[in-house]
């Protein structure tokens, strides 16, 4: 689709399934060779893999500092990008940042990403145009 390579189809596979550090290990291989403007693309993408996987960690500095990072680089592109609906992960991700930048270090321990159907977990959503 979009003529993105197998191995970003992939790492959305991976990013969807909650296998963050995979996805950022597939991804991180496409960002380096990559050139504009699929780099920064494939870098915000796994910016956002890797603050979940901090979240997952309970590291919310590191995930807030990344999630801001991810969405500020994707905001570059339009809605629409290689077949993505870029502006749904971006107001996930953004929900999500918002959350995490108003809870209190005992409130850590208790974010569940792949059991708690109330946080907005980013996902990466096919564009049906």
């Amino acid at each position: 689709m979009e003529n993105l390579p197998q191995e970003f189809w992939e790492g959305v596979e991976q990013f969807n399934s909650g296998q963050f550090y995979a996805c950022h290990d597939t991804l991180e291989a496409l960002w380096i060779e990559a050139l504009e403007p699929e780099k920064t693309f494939y870098q915000g993408i796994l910016q956002i893999a890797v603050a979940l996987y901090h979240l997952e960690n309970e590291n919310v500095r590191g995930a807030a500092i990344l999630l801001g990072e991810g969405s500020n680089r994707l905001r570059r592109y339009p809605s629409i990008y290689g077949g993505i609906d870029v502006d749904k992960l971006l107001d996930k991700s953004l929900a999500l940042l918002s959350i995490i930048q108003q809870i209190s270090p005992e409130q850590v321990g208790c974010l569940n990403l792949q059991a708690d159907n109330t946080l907005p977990i980013p996902k990466i959503i096919l564009s049906s145009e």
